[in-house]
């Protein structure tokens, strides 16, 4: 699968947000070790910390159905002018599972930039601490 391809899904899923409180209409696709692609959107509620984002929508969905290794993730907002990255509590998520995965961050324009999530999130609290 192209980068665009896993980039189109994000689009496609971000049609599908609830985000009636802050309007950031965001879509994730999630490419997972099988190739399977799972995909989440936004999911907003008035009492703001029982919003779901994008990206924990779609790994609890990857999860959900038996998949708990991924290979890239591609995030999307039309309502974003900048590079729309994940964040802080979902880059945790995504290091439960795959410290290593690569992340497509998609402006609005349709423009991305790629990072390892190690990047974005450097000195993570990982599960390897407890072992």
């Amino acid at each position: 699968m192209t980068d665009r391809e896993l980039i189109n899904m994000a689009v496609e899923a971000s049609k599908n947000a609830y985000a009636p409180y802050s309007h950031m209409r965001a879509g994730a696709a999630l490419e997972c070790a099988d190739g399977t692609v799972v995909t989440g959107c936004t999911v907003e509620n008035a009492a703001l910390g029982a919003t779901v984002c994008a990206e924990r929508a779609a790994v609890i969905a990857a999860v959900s159905s038996g998949r708990r290794r991924f290979r890239r993730l591609a995030v999307y907002s039309r309502e974003s002018a900048d590079y729309l990255t994940p964040c802080g509590t979902c880059r945790q998520v995504l290091s439960e599972f795959s410290p290593e995965i690569e992340i497509l961050c998609v402006r609005a324009d349709g423009r991305y930039v790629s990072y390892r999530l190690r990047e974005l999130l450097p000195l993570m609290f990982s599960k390897e601490k407890f072992e």
